[in-house]
């Protein structure tokens, strides 16, 4: 979204999408009491706020240590070439690939940042062995294995305007 282009969110707009990320299943009804105004122009708020391109989705978080991905690792890519082909090859074999959860091109020394979600140390060395490597144009990797959580969260903070 533009951001020259998008409308000043007002003070409920922002209590609106501050509670949507806490818990996208609220219902209407419970939206509008914890804002203070009634159902309908909730709804109508909540419509505008996903047409303008505000909220892009709704979706459940789901246990990572239940679903056998408990083990978190981090990624340094570095390609060989940074042609625009290239990066095209990469970002469509990447996307092809379930254990990678998220995939940012970066600034500095490697091109690629990626986090990826493994049941443990074995089924990443697999991953790394299989998968990773047989990217096109990969010259080297970096991984860092998180020891601990401290935060993680999908929220993202509201602008007072």
């Amino acid at each position: 979204m533009n951001s020259d282009k998008h409308r000043s969110l007002d003070k409920i707009d922002q209590n609106i999408l501050n509670i949507l990320q806490k818990d996208g299943r609220i219902s209407n009804v419970k939206l509008a009491e914890t804002i203070h105004l009634s159902p309908t122009p909730c709804l109508e708020r909540v419509k505008r706020l996903e047409k303008d391109g505000y909220i892009k989705g709704y979706v459940a978080l789901l246990e990572s240590n239940l679903l056998d991905a408990a083990l978190v690792s981090f990624i340094e890519v570095s390609l060989e070439r940074t042609t625009t082909h290239a990066l095209e090859v990469f970002r469509q074999e990447i996307g092809e690939i379930p254990e990678i959860q998220e995939c940012h091109m970066v600034a500095g020394g490697f091109d690629y940042l990626i986090k990826v979600r493994t049941r443990d140390m074995a089924h990443y060395r697999k991953f790394l062995g299989e998968k990773l490597s047989s990217l096109s144009g990969i010259r080297s990797t970096h991984t860092y294995v998180v020891m601990e959580e401290v935060k993680a969260t999908s929220a993202i903070a509201i602008p007072n305007q």
